[in-house]
């Protein structure tokens, strides 16, 4: 991949991994460029950040009527005018269609707050706090039709505290994506990260699991 690498991110919110990969980039750390943030939400707090750091920043909401098909492929050509190397989806909301995804296969990399595949959809937090469970974490992992389900390559684990409610886990959380997320983007930027037949490759070998990283926050 040519360095700089070309990244568009997508988001619904405040863009907290976005700006995290643009600081990585802004430091030298991530040999990229964000050349765009497109949006399905034009009130996205993201897009107001985007635009303060001087970075093109696009909100394409769905129109009154607008089949799913036809909105994703409005945002499959607004992110090819931008000729991405890679789509980063940063907490983007809408479920995206067959098309868009196979159009970006190998190129189209998600955040996800599980350990996946457990927890797949939404409010995790609340739903590893109800079951109980010992350790939490995020993945990010290459996008698939299958919602949440693509091939994982690189997870953080934390471990739960007593006193953990939900907002207290997704703020830790929430520190260990921004970094996960640059780290695997700096791999695919590398030549170390490709996705080959359905599968992640890492440093020429097939990942059977994903990379575990545990943090102690």
């Amino acid at each position: 991949m040519s360095s700089p690498a070309r990244l568009v991110v997508m988001i619904s919110g405040a863009g907290s991994n976005l700006l995290a990969l643009d600081d990585a980039c802004r430091r030298g750390d991530l040999p990229a460029q964000i050349v765009g943030v497109l949006s399905d939400r034009p009130a996205a707090l993201g897009l107001e950040r985007a635009r303060a750091r001087g970075l093109h920043a696009e909100a394409l909401p769905i129109a009154p009527g607008e089949s799913r098909g036809a909105h994703d492929a409005r945002l499959l050509a607004a992110a090819s005018r931008l000729q991405p190397d890679l789509v980063l989806l940063a907490g983007y909301m809408r479920i995206l269609d067959v098309a868009f995804v196979h159009a970006l296969q190998g190129r189209l990399l998600n955040i996800h707050p599980s350990l996946l595949p457990r927890y797949k959809g939404l409010h995790t937090h609340r739903r590893v706090l109800e079951a109980g469970d010992d350790v939490h974490g995020a993945t990010v992992h290459f996008v698939t039709p299958d919602l949440d389900g693509g091939p994982p390559v690189l997870q953080a684990r934390i471990k739960i505290k007593p006193s953990d409610d939900e907002s207290t886990l997704a703020a830790r959380i929430q520190r260990c994506e921004h970094v996960i997320y640059p780290t695997v983007v700096k791999w695919c930027t590398s030549g170390r990260l490709r996705y080959h037949e359905g599968k992640p490759m890492l440093d020429g070998r097939s990942l059977e699991t994903p990379v575990l990283q545990d943090f102690d926050l």
